[in-house]
């Protein structure tokens, strides 16, 4: 089993924890993280993109000169995609990009990159992370003890001091047990997570 330090608010080490080898010392599938990334790029994507036909555009209804005789190409309507304001040849419509993953194809691709962050020391373990008040310039002097700049926070609970507490800070991204994924864990550099959030992702990932 991995053992990890654990460390307080002010960056001292209090003690150890150890891992989980079924969710931190899983073996890195490559390829299902990357899918998995795939799939969450995909399912963001809105999908609203349009453009009209040439049955769309407005007008085009006659035809502009009649076939023979006039020393012009043959037409049949000033909408046609070769004419200025025609149509758009095969215009995009809105579509889903969405696609799903298997569970279990889901679940290893999140054991890899928690086992990728734990073997590149970039998983920090906090005994507790609470505020008694929001304060932006507080919870950045955590992350200063830490020695982190751009982290994914990871909490037990929704804790409303911490969360807004961080909701300024550009290069730092919170969590909860249940909306961790693959994209955000890989962005950020280091993954900071309360060891209860710890015990939560063992008894829910396992």
């Amino acid at each position: 089993m991995a053992n990890v330090a654990v460390y307080n608010m002010e960056g001292n080490e209090v003690g150890s924890l150890e891992l989980s080898d079924a969710i931190f010392g899983a073996k890195v599938n490559e390829h299902l993280v990357h899918m998995s990334v795939v799939q969450y790029l995909a399912n963001r994507r809105q999908g609203t993109q349009k453009a009209k036909t040439r049955s769309e555009v407005r007008g085009g209804g006659r035809k502009p000169w009649r076939q023979k005789g006039t020393g012009h190409a043959r037409q049949g309507s000033i909408r046609a995609p070769q004419w200025k304001g025609g149509g758009v040849v095969f215009a995009p419509v809105p579509r889903d990009y969405s696609f799903k993953l298997n569970k279990k194809e889901k679940r290893a691709a999140l054991k890899s990159v928690l086992t990728t962050k734990v073997n590149d020391n970039k998983f920090i373990v906090l005994d507790e992370l609470k505020m008694d008040e929001i304060k932006t310039k507080k919870f950045k002097a955590v992350l200063d003890n830490l020695k982190v700049n751009k982290a994914l926070v990871i909490l037990n609970d929704n804790d409303q001091n911490v969360i807004l507490s961080a909701r300024n800070l550009p290069k730092v991204k919170m969590a909860q047990t249940n909306t961790i994924n693959v994209y955000d864990i890989l962005k950020y550099d280091t993954v900071v997570v309360t060891k209860d959030a710890v015990a939560t992702i063992e008894e829910v990932y396992a």
